[in-house]
């Protein structure tokens, strides 16, 4: 028996719910101690930052090595790279003023997310066995055929991804000092997350 095989694709959108930065403190010392003592008393003020609601440290990475001028040791480096989610999005310009006022080596974000995505994810397997049927009846119509049931269905890769997002780097802030930047007006909103579906559908071919 005769048989149609189509591909169907099934893409959803979604408002973000949820955003990771991730940003960097970086000091120098004539030795590793000197220049870890300088990196805790400069994260120090950061750390409060993030015991606020809504807000997650994913990861905490310590870097510490000499620096060296050809075959000279010239002094030391100490570094931490943070991950930081953020559940409450509300809060995430204050978060972000916080952390430039910090005076970050670099920062990068938000990467926004979504905190859950089951129910777009079926949504889209829907709309994307839709796809499928809509493509084999046009087959079978141009074949002057008619379209059977259903033979076999196999998922195919499912991909999330945001739409193009804005994002702030910093290798320091240049205003006052102690005064926070205002972020609001950098224009952070959260970002629409698409959610594709793709599948690959196998049906009879009636006569």
């Amino acid at each position: 028996m005769a048989e149609v095989v189509t591909k169907g694709v099934g893409k959803v959108e979604r408002t973000a719910d949820r955003a990771e930065v991730q940003v960097s403190f970086e000091t120098t010392g004539s030795t590793r101690n000197e220049a870890v003592d300088a990196l805790t008393a400069r994260i120090a003020a950061v750390e409060p930052a993030f015991d606020r609601p809504g807000v997650e440290v994913r990861s905490r990475q310590l870097n510490v090595h000499d620096n060296w001028n050809g075959r000279h040791r010239s002094g030391s480096r100490a570094v931490q790279n943070y991950v930081v989610r953020i559940n409450d999005i509300t809060g995430i310009d204050d978060l972000l003023a916080t952390l430039v006022t910090a005076e970050p080596t670099w920062l990068n974000g938000p990467t926004w997310q979504l905190t859950n995505d089951a129910d777009a994810v079926r949504e889209a397997q829907r709309e994307a066995v839709l796809d499928a049927r809509r493509r084999a009846e046009g087959y079978t119509e141009a074949l002057g055929a008619r379209l059977g049931p259903l033979q076999r269905l196999t998922d195919g890769d499912a991909e999330v991804w945001a739409t193009e997002s804005h994002r702030v780097m910093a290798a320091g802030y240049g205003g006052a000092p102690g005064v926070p930047p205002q972020m609001d007006q950098l224009n952070l909103e959260a970002q629409q997350i698409v959610v594709t579906v793709r599948c690959t559908a196998s049906w009879t071919l009636l006569d």
